[in-house]
């Protein structure tokens, strides 16, 4: 149905005995759309509503002087297999795209320097895979940790934190703070270990705390695995069309999506549960409430406080991206080769990463061949001052600390800013134990789960799993959504 034409106040009496049971999802993000999907290959009723005027959450397909480009995330961890499965599942499997370059540099102390291999999100298994990076102190510092006694990581420790007191502050503030800056916008001296780098945890924790021992082994299993193809991947198009394609996708299986539609209250009666909105009351079998920690905890507050007071507590850090078209024949010699750069908080620059997009996806640079895009990004948990900024500030603060990083010289022909304001959940020390308390409380209320990026992780491939995990358990615990009768069901 059209929502806009939807302003009549009713009542949805629920499913009919001998029906598919009905599922509402809550949240039109990836994690949500991924839940109604894997709801629909069961059979069930499924009814998605979105508060906002559009689907997909912090992905995000646009155009920049004629070339596409991705608005919000744009490329995906290939080796964990969720997004690349459910680009197949929904007909883009033809359009994935591996980085046309990996090559990158990260700007600190004055210089591009080439981006290190040999190290687990920063973390090195010997000083000379941060050779050229760090000063001479910082690598004899990296060497000293086989000097050091075996360190308890407890349950859970901050990554930033655990990290200098091994290896020394400078190898956290040159790589770990900036490369964990690019994917959760957070403070690496804050960002739970286990959560964030869960391998590394385990790792270190096998090997009495020595970082040293942790990465080798983490490589020796790689090597063991023998992991080949593109680590991550991106889809011709830009990751921003995948929403839609899942949006698609549902809707060809009879699924009902409405956008603009904010969820007011959710209700559990004796057997089924009450989703109020302006217009319209559901009834459902079952809820996935795939919406961010603040909406959802106000939708629990009666229902389940303790889960309510739990998600209350999630904090989230807002960015600006900053994307950028030049004439190619306006930047002849002026920007370095490979995919962008990272810079380092410490250093004291605004921007905290550019990406050159018209060189790390192939499909950027083919469909406007003159044209070359990039991107900057803005802001941090912590630093959100930039984010206050108007657009047109933006857009001369990235030039400025592009033309000191690169020589860049040239004036855009278009600039886009994108503001996710409290786009990305911060994961600090004790995050996993609160998902686990948020999920034991709501696991305590038939036919409710919940999914998104403030659990599991913030990629695209962690928010699908985390719908995936939601709808799998709905399936599992409320047998009357796979379409068996409602015994005495008004």
């Amino acid at each position: 149905m059209n929502a806009d034409a939807d302003t009549e106040t009713y009542t949805d009496t629920g499913t009919p005995a001998g029906e598919p049971g009905h599922v509402v999802v809550i949240g039109g993000g990836i994690a949500g759309l991924a839940a109604a999907h894997r709801l629909l290959c069961e059979g069930v009723r499924v009814t998605l509503l979105e508060a906002s005027d559009r689907l997909g959450g912090k992905l995000l397909a646009g155009e920049i002087a004629g070339a596409p480009v991705d608005l919000g995330a744009e490329s995906m961890l290939a080796r964990r297999p969720e997004g690349v499965d459910l680009a197949r599942a929904v007909g883009l499997g033809d359009r994935l795209q591996a980085p046309a370059t990996t090559t990158a540099s990260v700007w600190t102390r004055g210089a591009l320097r080439p981006m290190p291999k040999g190290h687990v999100m920063g973390v090195p298994g010997s000083a000379e895979a941060l050779s050229g990076l760090l000063s001479a102190e910082g690598l004899a510092r990296i060497e000293r940790e086989r000097e050091l006694p075996p360190a308890d990581l407890g349950d859970d420790v901050a990554i930033g934190e655990f990290v200098a007191q091994r290896l020394g502050r400078e190898v956290v503030d040159r790589l770990v703070e900036p490369l964990l800056g690019g994917v959760y916008a957070g403070d690496a001296y804050r960002i739970s270990m286990r959560a964030a780098v869960p391998q590394l945890f385990e790792a270190a924790r096998e090997a009495g705390g020595s970082l040293h021992d942790a990465v080798q082994a983490i490589q020796r299993r790689a090597a063991q695995r023998q992991e080949t193809g593109p680590v991550f991947m991106g889809i011709d198009g830009g990751v921003g069309t995948l929403p839609s394609a899942v949006a698609d996708a549902v809707r060809a299986q009879g699924a009902e999506i409405l956008t603009g539609i904010p969820v007011l209250g959710l209700a559990r009666t004796t057997d089924h549960w009450l989703i109020r909105t302006e217009a319209r009351q559901l009834t459902a079998d079952a809820v996935v409430l795939a919406a961010p920690a603040g909406p959802a905890s106000t939708l629990l507050a009666a229902e389940s406080p303790a889960a309510s007071a739990e998600l209350a507590t999630v904090e989230y850090a807002s960015m600006a991206l900053i994307t950028l078209a030049f004439r190619r024949s306006d930047l002849t010699g002026q920007l370095p080769d490979g995919s962008g750069f990272l810079v380092p908080p410490v250093d004291g620059r605004t921007i905290k990463a550019s990406t050159f997009s018209a060189r790390k996806w192939s499909w950027v640079a083919d469909r406007a061949p003159d044209v070359f895009v990039l991107r900057t990004s803005v802001g941090r948990y912590g630093d959100e001052e930039p984010l206050h900024r108007e657009d047109s500030e933006l857009v001369d603060v990235s030039l400025t600390d592009l033309g000191e990083a690169t020589g860049l010289a040239a004036r855009p022909v278009a600039t886009e800013v994108t503001r996710w304001t409290g786009g990305l959940p911060q994961y600090p020390v004790g995050h996993l134990g609160r998902v686990a308390r948020i999920r034991d409380a709501v696991a305590k209320l038939p036919g409710l789960r919940v999914c998104g990026a403030a659990y599991d992780g913030v990629g695209i491939p962690a928010c699908i799993g985390s719908g995936r995990r939601a709808a799998e358990e709905i399936i599992a615990t409320a047998p009357l959504v796979r379409g068996t009768a409602r015994d005495g069901r008004e």
